[in-house]
């Protein structure tokens, strides 16, 4: 007599539990960083990244045989951190300044036709410190001129300091500057409209260089030469992703473990077994492999702004019900997306646009919001590229859908070469496209709007009144490597004084 049969019960989920000393959430460059100067001083450091690949904001693409960056490509040299970052990493030696021919702009010109003209290169943020200079007017004409150059007749207000860059350049030089020089460049660096960025933010000693000067372009001019010699942008030859790479090996040679493809789901207090009293945080993770939990006294959420939010709501007892409106008022994300092409075009062998363009929001026919002839930009992409051309174009801006959601592929190196061809003024078809590739970031959040500094002081604060959890990444440190790199580094020096110096004493 057969015995009958019954299914086999549903294999439990694997759990597979360890512990460490710090936990990182997210494998980008502000939480590579942390990791690795934690992992320095011996402290047992665990990185969990959502993502298959590593870098975040800084990552790679494949395309027609090139390893080319997906998103930034140079940074700021200001501060001096992210050089230092990677003279330790060996990495000084490959440090390479782009071509200064500088960028252009691209804005509606003859009816239904855009106009281009090079970009002012003596102005902060395209506030111009020579209103009347003839690059200035070739954007913005004579009229737009005269009612910008009244910005040095009307007296500076000695009380209360301007916040909203938008504002201050409306009232001070006019709608045109505001929309042609500087609207593009907002939406090209932090994918924000200027009446929302914070002047004290984006341009730090703006307000008292106006003061001094008695001007607005009085005060830019004034800026412009005190930041000469610091105000550079660099990039790496090989591309800013060989960073991420050294970072690794780095965290690799130091014993640190690095999960991927592993997403944080949660985060909440351990109590030790002896006492329950709190001990330190357990961190929960979704991987292929099943369910991961992390058990450390020390955690950095590096994740992108919304999804670290989500874990302090669920981190803090205190935070969520006291902030519940605060957390509301954080803006909502920006979609970002990237479309990179490389092309057969020997029409860009002279690079019609010097090193990229930026395009005003009203431009006819145009979707992209600005493209990067990388090739022109850095020479050694060029010779990497043999003849060929590199060019990357940027679309979505805040508050405003992204044009390239709900198209395909496809769909998008078609519209991409459209752009690019009406950006450079030069004839691209589809028999010139080698190959194109698309980088999307969904959780963009910009630190320089208006009132994210004080969001910021309270999340900070919320988190100071706590033991053992810190937070670092573009959203809450700034736009760039210049920003995030000794943001990050800072986080991990004081999970490092708390661990070697537990008692206070340095």
């Amino acid at each position: 007599m057969t015995e009958p049969t019954h299914p086999a019960a549903p294999a439990e989920p694997a759990v597979e539990r360890s512990s460490a000393d710090v936990v990182v959430v997210g494998g980008g460059v502000a939480g590579l960083v942390a990791a690795l100067e934690c992992a320095k001083v011996g402290l047992r450091v665990t990185v969990l990244e959502r993502r298959d690949e590593l870098g975040g904001c800084v990552g790679r693409i494949e395309l027609d045989g090139l390893t080319l960056d997906s998103g930034a490509e140079s940074f700021a040299t200001r501060g001096g951190a992210v050089a230092e970052l990677l003279g330790s990493l060996g990495l000084d030696g490959d440090i390479e300044n782009p071509n200064p021919a500088g960028a252009w702009l691209v804005m509606p010109g003859k009816p239904g036709r855009p106009d281009a003209a090079p970009l002012p290169k003596t102005g902060i943020l395209g506030i111009p410190a020579n209103p009347l200079g003839d690059d200035v007017r070739r954007i913005i004409g004579w009229s737009g001129a005269i009612r910008a150059y009244g910005d040095r007749l009307i007296p500076i207000l000695r009380i209360g300091r301007a916040r909203s860059l938008g504002q201050l350049v409306r009232s001070r030089m006019g709608q045109a500057v505001l929309d042609r020089l500087v609207t593009p460049i907002s939406a090209g660096v932090y994918s924000t409209d200027p009446d929302e960025l914070d002047l004290d933010v984006v341009a730090p000693g703006l307000n008292e260089a106006m003061t001094r000067t008695g001007s607005l372009s009085g005060g830019v001019g004034q800026l412009v030469e005190e930041r000469k010699a610091g105000g550079a942008v660099r990039g790496i030859r090989g591309g800013m992703h060989t960073l991420i790479d050294a970072l690794e090996r780095e965290l690799g040679r130091f014993g640190a473990t690095v999960v991927r493809g592993a997403e944080v789901t949660g985060l909440e207090r351990e109590s030790a077994p002896s006492s329950g009293e709190a001990s330190g945080w357990l961190v929960t993770a979704a991987a292929a492999s099943g369910e991961l939990l992390v058990s450390a006294p020390d955690v950095v959420l590096a994740a992108s702004g919304h999804a670290a939010l989500d874990l302090v709501d669920a981190a803090l007892d205190g935070w969520a019900p006291v902030a519940d409106t605060a957390r509301a008022e954080w803006p909502a994300a920006a979609s970002v997306e990237l479309v990179t092409l490389v092309l057969d075009a020997p029409a860009l062998d002279a690079a019609p646009r010097g090193t990229g363009v930026l395009v005003a929001a009203d431009t006819p026919e145009v979707q992209a919001k600005a493209l990067t002839h990388s090739t022109a930009k850095w020479n050694w992409l060029a010779e990497a590229a043999g003849g060929r051309h590199v060019v990357r174009l940027s679309y979505g801006r805040a508050g405003a859908p992204n044009p390239l959601d709900g198209r395909s592929d496809a769909e998008v190196a078609v519209l991409a070469l459209a752009d690019a061809s009406l950006l450079f003024g030069v004839p691209l078809d589809g028999r010139m496209l080698r190959a194109s590739g698309r980088t999307a970031w969904r959780d963009a959040l910009s630190q320089a709007a208006i009132g994210q500094r004080d969001r910021v002081r309270a999340l900070e604060d919320a988190l100071a009144a706590e033991t053992g959890i810190e937070a670092t990444g573009s959203w809450i440190a700034g736009t760039g490597l210049a920003s995030v790199v000794p943001h990050a580094l800072e986080a991990a020096r004081r999970i490092r004084h708390r661990r070697v110096h537990p008692d206070g004493v340095a």
